[in-house]
């Protein structure tokens, strides 16, 4: 009887763990069913994905550092940065601000250059056929450019121009920084292995790029890769510990060995040397040991974390089941939606690693996934893969519950409050003046939505609106396959041009007029925006019609004029115009080295002076200046008080001779 008993019960014990089973699987192949479709609706959505990858490249010209050059294409960005490496006697001029600010950090510039090239070497047709081929080429030239300053020397690299605290305390246009820039590096007394080594990979995926364009230059590209790989390798450390100021932004947490393996990997891809590929391995050994017990496969790549890009360059390089096994257990974390262990996905469907710059983290791994299933050959695969890739990139440009493009400049409802300084170009050193950006950052992706698809187009918020190349390196890569898979077109007129403001004006009142004097009250702005700029020589002009004296017989000498109040500038007695009509005016020159848009106290000069007539049949109201005043009892912008740039008009009316 109790053997019968036990018989029972493990029956019933095998029914339910079956039924189990059967309910899990059941449940599983519907919640797969659910999610292709789901996937397959949503990657039917099309954008004009040619557009988008203009844009986006565009966004790495907008933020150009040094002399720009004579192709500049962003009429609202002027030279900046040129005394950058001054003060350690090196040239550090070029280059990238990193984000919404203007530091220059070469730990994230590498990482993002890295990706870019490796765009354009996966899909070199997708840039050639949509017209954006030639501008990528200028921009990775550019960047190179500044790593080649950068690296005098075999063992040294300077790796951020500018303080954090100076530079993140001030909010203005680039051109017009008022802060010291100092310049750090590392070298072998103090290290920098992840910084040295990624610089190499960039370096080495840039040479390739420029391999069958410009020989010459691919040579210098892959010198430097070499020497800053074998720095890297030869004296071993973290590059935040030598370059602390680097600390607050771009600490290296992940260590160095994933840099190790990445440099080595994309050097042996543009040599064919095989001591590279063995170096990588060596160092891929190693990444167990680095990740305290185990490989990585619930982040993604980032500027630090080069493990999962390696896992796809390995396996594509060797074709080894162990960097294939590594490279789809992580794409599977992310892409399998009935996985309770993976990512998170929001109700809108994106696959939400972390609330600062959410949207960085799925373009990037939307890139890699496209190059994995590119590569791979298991048709399955090579569907989950794409369709998650084109998911999460739709996302980005519409497909998502607020039904707007996270994109700056393209498509519907995009974010007009990015956190960019030289975008909002404040001149009053505040982020919420004025209110609206004075400029389109075409291209920039801002960090995007909060892990319930929530998103608030805030300046300050700048976990979900600031911009940085590091989030536009993934998904221009992104955004080249989906041209190859979708096409679209370049806009033909792009960019259009800007409505421009009055840059520099004043604004004046009449603060005392009697028989025989006027005395005015003027200010001048320097509120310039195309490009932000300090104009040395600065002035503006008084009008005057002296006709009702002149008709006493007095002379226009006789007329005094003086500033008031030790008011800032100097001032002239009254000058001809048209002495036929009796039109005269009045100078006067500013020191407009120390007028420039980064603050309430310097964006703006308050001048008073006087008119002293020898008679009491002084008439203000028939000079061209005053009409505008006449009758007003506060400040206006008047444009009958015209302002010069080195005695060229710039602003204002003159009158007719």
């Amino acid at each position: 009887m109790l053997r019968k008993y036990k018989t029972a019960k493990l029956f019933v014990i095998f029914l339910v763990v079956i039924l189990v089973l059967s309910f899990n699987q059941i449940n599983h192949l519907l919640c797969q069913s659910l999610t292709w479709n789901s996937q397959k609706s949503l990657a039917e959505a099309r954008y004009n994905y040619a557009e988008v990858l203009q844009k986006s490249i565009y966004f790495y010209e907008a933020q150009r550092s040094g002399k720009l050059p004579a192709n500049n294409r962003v009429t609202w960005r002027g030279d900046s940065g040129l005394k950058d490496g001054f003060d350690q006697g090196i040239d550090l001029t070029g280059g990238w601000y990193d984000a919404g600010d203007h530091l220059k950090l070469g730990f994230p510039m590498a990482a993002s250059t890295t990706l870019l090239a490796w765009g354009v070497i996966e899909y070199e047709d997708a840039y050639k056929q949509s017209g954006q081929y030639n501008y990528m080429l200028d921009n990775l030239r550019w960047v190179n450019d500044y790593f080649i300053k950068a690296h005098p020397s075999p063992n040294v690299l300077w790796g951020q121009v500018g303080k954090g605290s100076l530079d993140h305390a001030w909010w203005g246009p680039a051109e017009v920084m008022p802060m010291e820039r100092p310049s750090y590096k590392i070298d072998a007394s103090c290290p920098g292995s992840d910084l040295a080594g990624e610089t190499a990979a960039a370096m080495a995926a840039s040479a390739i790029v420029f391999k069958n364009i410009d020989t010459d230059y691919a040579k210098v590209l892959l010198r430097h890769a070499q020497e800053l790989y074998d720095f890297a390798d030869q004296y071993q450390g973290k590059y935040s510990d030598c370059l602390t100021e680097a600390s607050d932004f771009y600490q290296s947490k992940n260590g160095y060995v994933d840099e190790l393996i990445w440099g080595a990997a994309w050097l042996y891809l543009a040599t064919d040397d095989q001591k590279y590929l063995d170096l990588a391995q060596q160092y891929y050994a190693q990444l167990t040991q680095q990740l305290n017990g185990g490989k990585s496969y619930n982040w993604t790549h980032t500027w630090d974390d080069k493990t999962y890009g390696s896992y796809v360059l390995l396996a594509k390089l060797t074709g080894k089941d162990e960097y294939i096994q590594d490279a789809e257990r992580w794409l599977n974390y992310w892409t399998d939606r009935c996985n309770k262990k993976g990512i998170y996905y929001t109700p809108g469907g994106l696959a939400w690693l972390d609330e600062w710059g959410s949207l960085r983290y799925s373009a990037k791994t939307a890139f890699l996934a496209f190059i994995y299933g590119d590569w791979v050959k298991e048709p399955n695969k090579k569907e989950k893969y794409h369709a998650f890739a084109t998911r999460q990139i739709n996302y980005m440009l519409g497909s998502n519950p607020q039904q707007r493009s996270y994109v700056v400049g393209f498509g519907n409802n995009y974010p007009t409050q990015p956190h960019h300084r030289t975008a909002h170009s404040s001149w009053a050193n505040s982020k919420s003046i004025p209110n609206q950006s004075r400029h389109i950052i075409y291209g920039a992706m801002v960090g995007g939505p909060d892990k319930t698809d929530n998103f608030l187009d805030e300046r300050s918020n700048f976990k979900m609106t600031e911009v940085a190349t590091d989030y536009n390196a993934g998904l221009t890569g992104a955004v080249a396959k989906m041209y190859s898979k979708y096409g679209g077109e370049p806009l033909a007129n792009f960019p259009e041009p800007e409505k421009r403001e009055d840059e520099f004006f004043v604004e004046s009142q009449a603060i005392l007029v009697g028989d025989n004097v006027t005395e005015i009250k003027a200010i001048i702005y320097n509120k310039s925006a195309w490009p932000a700029r300090i104009v040395e020589n600065l002035s503006f002009r008084y009008f005057v019609n002296i006709g009702e004296i002149v008709a006493e017989a007095y002379q226009p000498s006789e007329v005094k004029v003086n500033l008031v109040n030790n008011s800032v500038g100097s001032i002239s007695q009254l000058k001809p115009w048209d002495e036929s009509q009796n039109l005269y005016y009045i100078q006067i020159d500013v020191d407009g080295s120390q007028l420039y848009p980064g603050g309430e106290e310097h964006y703006k000069k308050e001048i008073q002076f006087r008119l002293n007539s020898p008679s009491t049949v002084w008439n203000p109201d028939n000079d061209w200046s005053y009409q505008e005043m006449s009758g007003q009892s506060s400040l206006i912008k008047t444009i009958n008080i015209p302002v010069y740039e080195k005695d060229k008009l710039i602003f204002g009316a003159e009158p007719d001779k």
